[in-house]
């Protein structure tokens, strides 16, 4: 961020036509007038409307003023008619709000609203209507924020993105040319008024522009011929004014000075210094920059209408005719609007999406919302998806092959391709890939990077760019450096150079700086991020068939009444909850689809056999015991026990490995369950605890026989050991011996919940056939007995196998 400006210098001198965006309704982006026009009649009308109409009849009033009356009257309610539509920024008035305002929730309300601002409705007449009497508004750039907030609706419904796809099909059209500006008046559409070069820049973070909005015709006389010429500004400026809404967070200059290791040291600096509370340090420019960065989080809603922006122009750029689509068919005949379908994405929106890009993989959230993120980064990089003809089908059903007409687009979009990807490992690497949102978003990344012919472009991209200068020319400054937005693009858009190693070099010195350091997306560095990326899946699929397998054992086993609904939680789960446990067995097979596919697209992409990833798999100890779960997190010995390698944090925090923890001590002072009612338990010990006082000597006794009824009691009376259980110790895993505790009764189990229930289901189902009470309590008991004294006989033959 550059240093605070004044306003009057921060201003754009806007024409009326886009005085504020006419899709967004946020209150922070609207607009301010600090030369308010005197009161007038018709103001104050309309203002008391707002108050004794209704919606839809002030809609109809709006229209019949701006058909009857003049400019000169319309000027002065212009302002406040934006706010009322928009909202005011001291929230007096909250506007329409667009962003919410949906054709099934307020048919009514929605269809008045989409009408009015329309291109071709009355707000847009109202704006041509002023423009040709050359009426002008400042506005502030500071109040083009990014979408705020988040909305909980669906975003493709609602007037805002509608309208934005509507103005973007009318002012960049992918079929015809841009429509004339409507007239108000029945004589036909009025003139555009002759070019003019507004008296006033303005500043934009480090970029002087002249107007934002202005009217510049300064081609050559034979473009001047062309009556388009006189309205393609139209369009020129739409796009700059949503780039400048959506996408410009922090200038190029600035972004490249941080990429700097001098300025991530002074921002190292600053973050310690404002974490210590001995002082509060002054910002410098840097630090500022980054504190303005930590601060810009664009929302979902954000993301979604700059992809709707992206697709738009892809479409609207690939709309040239077959023979317009070379460079080298370029000549003096051809249209400003063919040229500005040329220019459209190098020109305003490459630059600005690559740093809005960076800034959203360095600083999102690692959770399934990236897929906004990712799903419009994967737009922007295969324009063939919206070309007129469809690439050919690959034999056998394979993915499409991208065609030689694309390689110029990869070349000149090298880092948007490379730098983002290795971007992409870097998150992927530290996600959870058993959840399958995550696992969706690996496949779908190794999906597009995998179609046939494309790594070989960004390969050959690669190549170009890392190419040796045989000779610095006088030219090399002005081919590396950032384009401006000054002006026209048709009057400064650079001559097209043949060299196409400077193409790729220019792309990545335009962005990164000279002294950039580019790391090949096919390099050692790389590949080694990408064997990372493909051990954690396998260990991901391995974990997800282990929590399948759980999964399956847990219903096999699962009790009758945990089908009504009576689930008990188990303490003793080897893996953590996650969004599998929610979405079931198909969730998991999903999981394990889209794994096996990512997996798949990466080694066909890098060239990975299986030998590699085998040995690999063996180098980093992910070989898991015959069920998959038992494993011990990755660790080694020390003296004071074991301690976890970064691999073992990284195994626990996702869930792949866990330790076995389990209660050891004595069953009758385990805490207490949930499942379990406090106050039963606390009374049934005490009770236990007074017969085990009392008998103590008879149950001994009892237990020390050697005939059956001596076994009778051990299996009742006696806690199984825990000399067969393996716990951890300081040098590993080892065998201990549980100390001996004398036979006692135990009635821990009769507080539970479960066990209640069960019982009271019992008798409900015997009064059903009409027994009672007392006579299905013996049966009960007779029932329990002869199975207590078949386990009896059981535990005795298996104690006999094991002497």
């Amino acid at each position: 961020m550059v240093a605070p400006v004044p306003e009057d210098e921060e201003r754009c001198r806007l024409h009326s036509g886009f005085l504020r965006r006419p899709f967004s309704t946020p209150p922070e982006a609207t607009m301010a007038f600090p030369h308010l026009q005197q009161p007038s009649f018709l103001l104050a009308s309309l203002k008391a409307d707002t108050i004794n109409k209704p919606f839809a009849q002030r809609c109809q009033d709006l229209v019949k003023v701006i058909e009857d009356f003049p400019a000169k009257e319309l000027h002065a309610i212009f302002p406040w008619l934006v706010e009322s539509i928009f909202g005011s920024l001291d929230g007096v008035l909250i506007g329409w709000n667009l962003r919410s305002l949906q054709g099934r929730v307020s048919p009514v309300e929605y269809s008045i609203a989409m009408e009015f601002l329309d291109p071709g409705g009355p707000m847009m007449k109202l704006v041509y209507k002023l423009q040709a009497e050359d009426y002008k508004f400042d506005f502030p750039v500071s109040y083009l924020p990014p979408l705020p907030g988040a909305l909980h609706v669906r975003t493709s419904d609602c007037a805002y993105f509608i309208l934005v796809d509507r103005y973007l099909s009318w002012f960049l059209p992918t079929e015809g040319s841009v429509l004339p500006p409507l007239s108000s008046s029945p004589g036909g559409p009025s003139p555009s008024p002759a070019p003019r070069t507004p008296a006033m820049p303005f500043a934009s973070y480090g970029l002087h522009h002249t107007s934002l909005l202005k009217r510049h015709i300064s081609h050559q006389t034979s473009v001047n011929a062309d009556p388009a010429s006189h309205e393609i500004w139209r369009s020129e400026t739409l796009l700059q004014v949503f780039v400048e809404m959506w996408l410009h967070h922090y200038s190029l200059e600035m972004y490249q000075k941080m990429q700097s290791p001098h300025a991530k040291l002074e921002v190292l600096h600053y973050r310690l210094s404002v974490s210590s509370a001995l002082h509060s340090p002054a910002q410098p420019s840097l630090q500022a920059l980054h504190a303005y960065q930590e601060s810009f989080t664009p929302t979902e809603e954000h993301v979604l209408v700059v992809r709707l922006l992206v697709k738009h122009l892809h479409a609207f750029s690939n709309s040239l005719k077959p023979e317009q689509v070379s460079p080298s068919a370029h000549s003096h005949a051809t249209s400003p609007l063919e040229e500005f379908k040329r220019a459209a994405v190098p020109r305003f929106v490459q630059q600005k999406l690559y740093l809005f890009l960076q800034h959203c993989f360095g600083h999102w959230p690692l959770d399934a919302s990236f897929r906004a993120v990712l799903e419009m980064w994967l737009s922007y990089l295969q324009p063939w998806r919206y070309a007129p003809e469809k690439q050919p089908q690959g034999s056998d059903g394979q993915a499409r092959c991208v065609s030689e007409r694309w390689a110029p687009f990869v070349q000149e979009n090298l880092l948007l391709y490379t730098k983002l990807f290795v971007g992409f490992l870097s998150r992927a690497l530290r996600t959870d890939l058993v959840s399958p949102k995550n696992a969706l978003m690996v496949f779908r990344v190794a999906k597009v990077f995998a179609q046939p012919n494309l790594a070989e472009m960004i390969q050959k991209g690669e190549q170009l760019f890392l190419e040796p200068e045989l000779v610095i020319t006088h030219r090399q400054h002005r081919l590396f450096s950032a384009p401006t937005l000054t002006g026209s693009f048709l009057s400064s858009w650079p001559p097209a150079f043949t060299d196409t190693s400077f193409k790729v070099k220019s792309h990545v010195y335009s962005l990164e700086g000279q002294d950039c350091k580019y790391t090949p997306m096919f390099g050692p560095e790389v590949r080694t991020l990408v064997l990372r990326l493909a051990q954690l899946i396998t260990q991901a699929k391995q974990t997800a068939k282990s929590i399948s397998d759980q999964c399956r054992e847990s219903t096999a086993s699962r009790p009758f009444l945990s089908w009504l609904g009576f689930c008990l939680s188990d303490t003793n789960s080897s893996y953590p909850a996650n969004d599998l446990d929610d979405m079931g067995q198909d969730s998991i097979r999903k999981t394990d689809e889209y794994l096996e596919k990512a997996l798949e697209y990466l080694c066909q992409m890098f060239r990975l056999s299986e030998a590699q990833l085998a040995q690999l798999t063996l180098a980093m100890g992910t070989t898991q015991d015959e069920n998959g779960k038992k494993q011990l997190p990755d660790c080694i010995v020390g003296e004071d026990g074991l301690i976890l390698t970064p691999l073992g944090r990284y195994q626990i925090i996702n869930g792949l490995r866990k330790f076995d923890i389990e209660y050891q001590g004595d069953s009758e002072l385990q805490p207490i369950r949930s499942y379990e009612i406090a106050s039963l338990v606390r009374l049934l010990f005490r009770l236990s605890s007074t017969v085990n006082h009392r008998f103590a000597g008879q149950m001994r006794a009892l237990c020390s026989r050697a005939d059956f009824l001596g076994s009778f009691c051990r299996y009742h009376l006696m806690e199984p050991g825990l000399t067969d259980k393996h716990l951890l110790s300081p040098v590993g895993q080892g065998r201990v011996a549980s100390r001996a505790r004398g036979p006692r009764l135990s009635l821990h189990f009769l507080g539970s919940y479960r066990t209640l229930l069960s019982l009271l289901l019992a008798f409900f189902v015997a009064s059903l056939f009409r027994i009672g009470p007392l006579p299905f309590a013996l049966l009960l008991v007779l029932g329990y007995f002869l199975y207590a004294a078949a386990m009896t006989l059981l535990t005795e033959q298996g104690k006999l196998h094991q002497l």
